[in-house]
């Protein structure tokens, strides 16, 4: 079945891109999305205007969701999804003519279908609701959890299906739609969203919001806190809390050239501007793409603009994700595959190619023992996934990202980077602002790129990739100058016991790093001691050196390392970090028992993705 849909003829495929190019959303019900409860082919929406009230005192977001549908089917019923949400009243129309509605039963991730009662000529659909104090989505912050400790703050985190939690929605990223939003926050705050925004704040206490492109439902974001914006140049900037301004700029003042750097390889950014927020540490991911304003980690601030290419990956998402994304969330590899390739080439361009080597190989291993941890056989290790009935943030791993990458670098090996390049930049332009399953890309790759060519078709091996599990032998071979030379001085230290050799030179973040990956199964507590005394490892103020040092501290009992690894968990909420390192903890009894005394300090302090996920680990 697989085969034969890679092989769909041309006419069929520019018929279903016309369909998408005029409504932006998935229609076919083969392609249904098994984490939503809407059907669009029946009944569908366009256009969200959203009017909302944050309070910080009852942790609630409470307002009208406006929806401007399609009755696609004259039928009389649309379904919305919904999370632990009040419905508090529907109504029809301009001139809200109550209606009835119905919530189904609870489904565990997925939560109520809101099924209601509509016309045959019904256009809007107004909802009447309040979030839960809970609702997974939204983290709400006390003062002393922000890095200003005066005010308190909240942000939202809707992928991969929690915009359901705090907005009623047809929460699919097959379904697309654009925005207005009026919101009400406390005066001495500012609101911002996945929109064009603000950037300072008003008396009110009321900011208006417009998203003119269509956009799935995980792209709708919401912060409010006490937050000040600074530029960058006439495109970008960045928005922090007033302690971190500053710092935050000086990190990412090459935002600007990034964005030229990706113009120069898939053609114009189509969203006016490009700003990033930094957020509060309990932040789950390192950044999340929300259209026109990142979301990211504070943890990117490492004082030498070493972890930057983290901005690179959710620019590159407005290309791959935002423009173009996935139809479902067992194609969430044609979201991050694509990103992390597309933030290769931003790095290479902007930072040179040894550095974008480092990070290649580096991803490359890392995803080599994620599939030695999975199993080689393990069904989730394809490309594409199925996710059914579970949790589709169980996705967010390196197959998507990394395995994603590898097969795409295997495409450019086969075709050459200038025919690659062309091939890419027609892709984004034709499928612009529609999602896509994986089954037309590779229809859209073999009648546009492939073009019947047996040999090249060979030479990608299409189906190992994305439907086999494991990895391909057809991997192209990824290698670093700078870590053989590397690799030459970790020998020279074993052969020698002389461990100032690895300071000959000034080691790049990618290059120590490696070095810690790299140290021999068999390293002493003293050879620790005498590494950390020479390179500062325990005391590092680079969060990614710090979560690998600190997990082999773990692993070895480096009991120096225990108060800093403390500090650490209760500190940072980026679940990249948190993982690893409470999996390592809970492989002894004793260390098991250290990481729940430190979990009942730190849960309060992480998002929902990061606190299930740990609460599964730890049970």
């Amino acid at each position: 079945m697989k085969k034969i849909l890679v092989l769909i003829p041309v006419l069929f495929i520019m018929a279903c891109q016309q369909k998408r190019n005029e409504d932006h959303t998935k229609v076919s019900k083969e392609n249904q999305d098994s984490h939503s409860f809407a059907e669009p082919a029946k009944a569908v929406v366009k256009h969200l205007d959203l009017d909302i009230k944050v309070d910080f005192s009852t942790k609630l977001i409470s307002g009208k969701a406006s929806w401007t549908i399609e009755n696609r089917s004259k039928g009389n019923e649309i379904i919305f999804d919904t999370r632990d949400l009040q419905i508090l009243k529907i109504t029809l129309g301009i001139d809200e003519k109550e209606t009835t509605f119905s919530l189904g039963n609870e489904v565990k991730y997925l939560g109520k279908a809101l099924k209601v009662k509509i016309e045959e000529n019904t256009t809007r659909v107004n909802i009447y609701y309040s979030s839960s104090a809970s609702a997974a989505a939204v983290q709400w912050l006390t003062p002393q959890q922000t890095a200003g400790k005066r005010f308190p703050f909240l942000f939202t985190q809707s992928q991969a299906i929690l915009a359901r939690t705090w907005i009623p929605c047809q929460d699919s990223p097959g379904i697309r739609f654009t925005y207005n939003a009026t919101v009400a926050v406390p005066k001495d705050l500012l609101a911002l969203m996945s929109a064009e925004n603000p950037q300072k704040k008003n008396a009110e206490g009321i900011y208006q919001f417009k998203q003119a492109q269509a956009i799935p439902s995980y792209l709708m974001a919401l912060a409010v806190g006490d937050l000040e914006f600074k530029g960058i140049d006439n495109r970008t900037g960045v928005y922090a809390e007033a302690i971190t301004l500053q710092k935050a700029v000086y990190e990412l003042t090459d935002m600007g050239k990034m964005i030229d750097a990706a113009e120069n390889i898939y053609g114009p950014y189509k969203w006016g501007r490009y700003d990033v927020l930094i957020l509060p540490p309990s932040f789950p991911f390192g950044g999340m793409e929300n259209p026109m304003l990142t979301f990211a980690t504070p943890t990117i601030i490492a004082g030498d603009r070493s972890l930057v290419s983290l901005i690179a990956h959710e620019l590159a998402h407005s290309w791959s994700g935002n423009l173009v994304t996935n139809a479902t969330w067992n194609d969430f590899w044609l979201n991050e595959g694509f990103t992390t390739y597309f933030e290769r080439r931003i790095v290479e361009d902007v930072y040179g190619k040894s550095e974008a080597q480092m990070q290649e190989l580096l991803g490359y291993q890392s995803l080599q023992s994620l599939v030695a941890e999975m199993g080689p056989a393990n069904a989730d290790t394809k490309l594409k996934a199925d996710y059914k009935g579970r949790d589709p943030d169980e996705g967010v791993s390196d197959i998507a990202y990394e395995k994603g990458y590898s097969f795409l670098r295997t495409i450019e090996e086969a075709a050459g980077r200038e025919k690659f390049d062309t091939f890419l930049k027609g892709y984004f332009n034709s499928h612009a602002f529609n999602s896509v399953t994986t089954e037309e890309f590779l229809a859209y790759l073999e009648q546009n790129l492939i073009k019947g060519d047996e040999a090249m078709k060979d030479k990608i091996s299409i189906d190992s990739w994305v439907y086999k599990p494991g990895l391909p032998t057809n991997s192209p071979p990824v290698s670093s100058d700078n870590f053989k030379t590397l690799d030459s001085l970790i020998s020279q230290w074993q052969r020698s016991g002389n461990i100032t050799v690895l300071n000959k030179r000034k080691l790049s973040s990618n290059e120590t790093l490696y070095l810690i990956s790299h140290l021999p199964e068999n390293i002493t507590t003293m050879q620790m001691t005498d590494l950390d005394a020479l390179l500062k490892f325990t005391s590092s103020g680079n969060a990614e050196i710090q979560a690998a040092w600190y997990t082999l501290a773990v692993s070895k009992k480096y009991e120096p390392a225990y108060p800093n690894i403390e500090k650490f968990l209760i500190e940072v909420g980026r679940r990249k970090f948190l993982m690893p390192l409470y999996k390592e903890m809970i492989k002894t009894p004793e260390g098991k028992e250290w990481a729940k005394k430190i979990y009942v300090k730190a849960r309060p302090n992480y998002h929902s993705v990061a606190y299930n996920s740990i609460d599964e680990l730890l049970k």
